[in-house]
């Protein structure tokens, strides 16, 4: 599929435009524009109100004014270095112009004394009086036509100045060919939005700073074309994922009734439900791709049990993919009774695996004499094979994105169910998992006590520390989360090893110590001893926050609760509540509290539901902070900024579905048009599918 000739002039080279050099092509390239294209989408974050005014004293410095002068007295600086200045008058007030290192020749030339210009600039008070520093226009009346009423503030990169890219811009602007519109006209027609090129005018070419503003309909239609793309990626994705032949994995159900008999409790209602729709996907002839959100003890481990089983009800054999080596272990530990139950032999494979012991496993693997494997990302190494995998299970998705799912599909794995115990507000998991079918567990299984949690000052910590010794001595087992490892010269907060120290000298050997700069063979052993009761006081930085599963610690201590984000709390409360006695979870802060921390706590104390806390957490912190930037998994936008256009992203996920499901190819008028889109917004994974499908 070849890129349509009418979009050429806006992927030619960045040096075709006027004034782009090199060097600024480099500097630009630098900063992820690589086509004048890419320019377009740069937008200003703010603009200059430069209309003229009659006189400075009309001012409330510091602010940007322009004013037409009369030129007076040169004053050049007395000693080198020193500063140039030019007075000015503008028929009321007399101020100056102010230049640092400046060259009398030149300014001069720029303000011949006697002389009328036009000057713009910050005007600022001096010394009582009104002055302007490296004005940043000066003209001759009679060119000032030149001088932009309302000049765009773009995001700058070292090496190129406001009025290289404000030119660029201009240069792109210039390039943009008829196109026929792409988005549905009635919504377009609701929503108040501008045409495309309508648009990138309004913003690049304001007439009043207010029309760059972050809300304003041109952005919002930029916006929306940018989460429309991403979206008819996704789906294209998902479709394109949904051709590929899978395997019919159809269940008897036996070896799961097995499994259920030896629990307690029955499953939930929203365990039943994702169970049906795991095994309704898998008797399917194309590939499951689903995602199952449940929060923190929801039960999400008994559904991707069941799962499993379902590949093996079905003759094939599955896998559960762990972040981390000790969670694949858990899991291992927490199946094997389900397992022996039901009669499925199950093997867990880690890094730990050497030698003979690890040969066999892999033999076992490969003749169909394993059922289901447990194991970290390791488990596609070139050297395991399976003898029939119809379904592999991945735990905690944010670390695991749409990247690494195809590279999966590309394995060959049949079926794919990807678990998270992070609840994510429907905006932004259509963000990152747009491409996915979603059953959401929202019950909590029976025989889960709800959590006590309660708020205290850092001041009563003596008080908390004889209490916590009282309940150990009692039997009971605690977690105590600081938000650092060591002391901090910066930070005043309790650091790890300090409080590991203060509670050891109180109640001896029966404390450990776990953070992430521990060699994980210390860690995971630390965290066995912990699991095996031998220690009764976890110390622990936010490591301990996925997956760890000791039914019997009961009390979790997060200290300075305050610094860590809503949805890190609620994590980190999880651990706790998990057997029969009840669980209690102290966040400690520090006074005075401010109103957002006090918020944020206090939510926290009124419900231990996760969807409700993940969309309180979105409006208190973003879209960037909620998951943690740098594992979000979400994908970076240039125009669309999901605090801000969260709204929109459920819109062009509806959107993008019924324009593919009647127009799957994008042959039709708006399929067409859509096309353009793609191209102009670097969509080359959608492109990439349209060729090959």
């Amino acid at each position: 599929m070849m890129r349509p000739e009418a979009l050429f002039p806006l992927f030619a080279d960045l040096e075709t435009l006027e004034g782009i050099g090199p060097k600024t092509a480099a500097a630009l390239r630098g900063a992820g524009i690589e086509r004048p294209a890419d320019l377009l989408l740069h937008l200003p974050y703010s603009a200059i109100d430069r209309r003229r005014r009659d006189s400075l004293r009309d001012v409330t410095p510091p602010t940007v004014a322009t004013v037409q002068v009369t030129v007076g007295q040169h004053l050049p600086p007395r000693a080198k270095g020193g500063r140039y200045r030019v007075n000015l008058w503008d028929g009321t007030v007399d101020f100056q112009a102010v230049w640092f290192h400046g060259r009398a020749d030149y300014l001069t030339r720029l303000l011949p004394p006697g002389g009328t210009r036009l000057v713009s600039g910050k005007v600022e008070m001096f010394d009582g009086q009104f002055q302007m520093v490296h004005p940043d226009h000066v003209l001759p009346p009679e060119e000032a036509d030149r001088l932009p009423l309302c000049e765009p503030v773009y995001p700058l990169t070292a090496g190129v100045t406001q009025k290289q890219i404000a030119k660029a811009a201009q240069g792109a602007l210039d390039r943009l060919p008829p196109l026929e519109e792409w988005i549905d006209p009635h919504l377009r027609a609701r929503e108040g939005w501008p045409d495309w090129a309508g648009a990138l005018h309004a913003l690049h070419d304001p007439k009043v700073p207010g029309d760059v503003a972050p809300d304003v309909p041109a952005r919002r239609r930029l916006a929306y074309d940018e989460l429309f793309a991403h979206q008819i990626t996704l789906a294209m994705a998902r479709q394109s994922h949904r051709k590929q032949a899978g395997q019919i994995s159809r269940g008897t159900g036996k070896i799961a009734a097995r499994a259920l008999a030896s629990v307690p409790f029955p499953l939930t209602q929203a365990q039943e439900r994702a169970v049906d729709q795991i095994r309704a996907d898998m008797a399917e002839p194309h590939r499951m791709n689903r995602l199952l959100q449940g929060d923190v003890g929801s039960g999400k481990t008994m559904v991707a049990f069941l799962a499993l089983v379902t590949a093996v009800e079905a003759g094939g054999q599955g896998v559960l993919m762990a972040p981390t080596e000790i969670l694949a272990r858990q899991h291992g530990e927490s199946l094997a009774p389900l397992a022996q139950a039901a009669g499925v032999r199950l093997a867990v494979l880690t890094g730990r695996d050497k030698g003979a012991d690890r040969a066999a496993k892999l033999t076992a693997l490969a003749q169909g004499d394993v059922d289901i494997l447990i194991g970290t990302h390791a488990v596609f190494q070139a050297d395991v094979r399976f003898h029939d995998l119809r379904l592999a299970v991945i735990d905690e998705q944010h670390r695991f994105g749409v990247a690494q799912r195809m590279e999966l599909s590309s394995k060959g794995v049949a079926d794919v169910l990807v678990m998270t115990a992070t609840p994510i507000p429907r905006s932004l998991s259509l963000a990152s998992y747009g491409d996915m079918d979603v059953s959401v567990l929202d019950e909590k299984p029976p025989g889960r006590m709800p959590i006590t949690t309660a708020l205290m000052s850092t001041d009563r910590l003596e008080e908390i520390v004889a209490t916590l010794t009282a309940r150990v001595a009692e039997g009971r087992q605690a977690y105590w989360v600081c938000p650092l490892v060591e002391d901090s010269e910066v930070l005043d907060y309790a650091s790890a090893e300090a409080r590991f120290a203060q509670l050891r000298a109180a109640m001896g050997d029966v404390v450990g110590l776990v953070h992430a700069r521990m060699p994980p063979a210390d860690k995971d052993a630390t965290m066995t001893r912990f699991a095996a009761g031998d220690l009764r006081v976890l110390v622990a930085t936010t490591v301990i926050e996925v997956g760890v599963n000791v039914p019997n610690a009961s009390i979790m201590v997060i200290e300075r609760a305050e610094t860590f984000g809503l949805a890190q709390l609620h994590q980190l409360r999880g651990r706790v509540g998990r057997g029969s006695v009840q669980s209690t979870c102290l966040l400690l802060y520090q006074s005075p509290l401010g109103e957002t921390a006090r918020r944020r706590l206090q939510i926290l104390r009124e419900t231990e539901d996760g969807f409700r806390i993940a969309e309180e957490d979105l409006a208190i912190r973003g879209a960037g902070d909620l998951i943690g930037t740098a594992q979000s998994g979400l994908p970076k936008f240039r125009v669309a900024d999901m605090d801000r256009h969260a709204g929109l992203m459920a819109l062009a996920h509806s959107d993008a579905r019924a324009l593919l499901s009647q127009d799957p190819a994008l042959k039709g008028p708006r399929g067409l048009a859509v096309r353009n889109l793609l191209w102009l917004l670097r969509r080359d994974e959608a492109i990439r599918m349209l060729r090959v499908g």
